[in-house]
């Protein structure tokens, strides 16, 4: 859909019912934001009398910021006539414009005066922007309703809160990547659901929590998890790409509000800290009926639905190259080949969470879904979810058969599938993916592939500690 389509009477409404509430509750600026391939907010900051206007007409942003890598660093030659993008309307770092989603609007908890809101980005022909991460998500969503379904997401997502004892902010730190600041423990740990340690945490999880439900997100709990100054936030479930928005909303709240407090949250999978326990994500997802939102997975006299066995066949069936989505990171492959509480093989289970994908509920409960604990918690909501969407989509249309249900050790089996061992595995499979290809769309994942090599390329080509101590006084 072109930008000129989305001038509606009911858009309108929505931004100038907005305007007039930065009029009425006396606020300054807004950040519009978009989220980039790696995750990643972008923003400009406009004073909140121009919103209206801006949020009619779109913000401008320098397409660079689609060809940087984790570390910011421009990879592509964004000043050839395709910007490197092999897109015609991509060249020269020149603009394109992002359209704010008035559902989307949130005034900050922390931020005095300051609203935020999710953004679309459009080409300056008027065309959607073919690498934006919440396009790609809104046309899984979309193929899903050509269906008569709809997407139900939940979310457990685990991070680590620590306190920062240096922050490094000398002038030689400030390189790219930054130096990471020296941080301590807030508490032991490995004492799960304790209620000494619970309690210990709470003027932490209080501010949190607080500023989460101000942010009008959907908390069920959050609580301490296993490892020292590791938490957990569950969120109760949503639809479409509300879901996504909700974490990209989650770790924009607890990354600022904890650096506000002294404090710096990580969402990296596997810190190089010592004693440290890996966080991982875990995607609670069920399909429903579009119209009468009945959950097509329950049935009452099985365990799954048959429409729910064929999406987790596809799960299983594409996992390899849709790990590139649920895991992007160098750094969380550390978790899947070393945590004993992440899954290793595309097996599914009734309720064992060594498996990759967990049945929760089965025969009729109403609440039937489908847990996939393979994810990390830096993951790209949007294109983690929209790779799951796409490969349940191809096993419901053509009737993937997962076998039965492995309830007995899943990591004593080796007949399934293993998972990849790196992320150099993952985007090699991606790159042979026809399936993510033709629905996420080639030219997104052609240039997803090159970004993530490009990632990897730098840290092949970085001497580690390890080998430093490994080599250096014995040859």
């Amino acid at each position: 859909m072109g930008r000129t389509a989305l001038d509606t009477a009911e858009r309108r409404a929505a931004i100038e019912a907005i305007a007039a509430r930065l009029t009425e509750e006396k606020i300054d600026v807004v950040r519009v934001c978009f989220v980039d391939t790696q995750g990643q907010v972008r923003l400009h900051a406009i004073e909140a009398r121009h919103f209206a206007q801006a949020a009619r007409n779109g913000v401008a942003f320098t397409t660079a910021l689609l060809a940087m890598d984790s570390a910011n660093l421009i990879y592509q030659n964004v000043f050839s006539a395709d910007g490197g993008f092999g897109h015609a309307h991509m060249g020269g770092a020149g603009d394109m414009m992002a359209l704010p989603d008035p559902a989307t609007f949130r005034i900050l908890p922390w931020a005095p005066k300051t609203g935020w809101v999710l953004s679309d980005l459009y080409l300056i022909n008027g065309e959607r922007c073919p690498f934006d991460p919440r396009w790609v998500m809104q046309k899984a969503c979309t193929a899903l309703e050509s269906l008569g379904l709809s997407f139900v997401g939940g979310a457990e997502v685990e991070f680590h809160v620590f306190k920062v004892m240096d922050p490094h902010n000398e002038l030689e730190h400030c390189t790219q990547p930054a130096r990471p600041p020296a941080v301590i423990a807030l508490r032991h740990g490995y004492q799960y659901m304790n209620d000494q340690i619970t309690d210990a945490m709470e003027p932490v999880t209080t501010a949190l929590r607080d500023a989460l439900l101000g942010m009008q997100l959907p908390v069920r709990t959050l609580e301490t998890e296993w490892g020292p100054g590791q938490l957990e936030v569950t969120l109760d479930p949503l639809i479409g790409v509300a879901t996504a928005d909700a974490i990209i909303m989650l770790r924009t709240t607890v990354k600022q509000v904890a650096r506000r407090i002294g404090l710096v949250a990580s969402f990296m999978a596997k810190p190089n800290l010592p004693n440290i326990f890996s966080s991982g994500w875990h995607l609670h997802q069920s399909l429903v009926n579009h119209t009468t939102g009945a959950n097509v997975f329950a049935a009452d006299n099985e365990l799954l639905s048959e429409t729910g066995r064929h999406y987790v066949g596809g799960l299983l069936q594409h996992v390899r190259a849709g790990t590139a989505f649920s895991n992007p990171t160098i750094n969380g492959y550390k978790r899947l080949n070393a945590n004993p509480l992440s899954p290793k093989r595309a097996v599914w289970s009734n309720d064992n969470k060594a498996a990759m994908c967990r049945l929760v509920g089965g025969h009729g409960d109403p609440a039937t879904r489908i847990e996939n604990r393979i994810g990390e918690p830096a993951a790209n909501p949007y294109l983690y979810m929209a790779s799951q969407i796409f490969s349940g989509i191809d096993g419901i249309t053509h009737q993937k058969d997962p076998g039965p249900p492995l309830n007995d050790n899943p990591y004593a089996q080796t007949q399934m599938e293993v998972l990849p061992g790196s992320l150099l595995e993952a985007i090699d499979a991606l790159a042979n993916s026809k399936l993510l290809a033709e629905t996420m769309g080639e030219a997104f994942v052609a240039h997803f592939v090159a970004q993530k090599r490009h990632e990897i390329s730098r840290f092949m080509s970085t001497v580690t500690d390890w080998e430093q101590n490994e080599y250096f006084e014995m040859f």
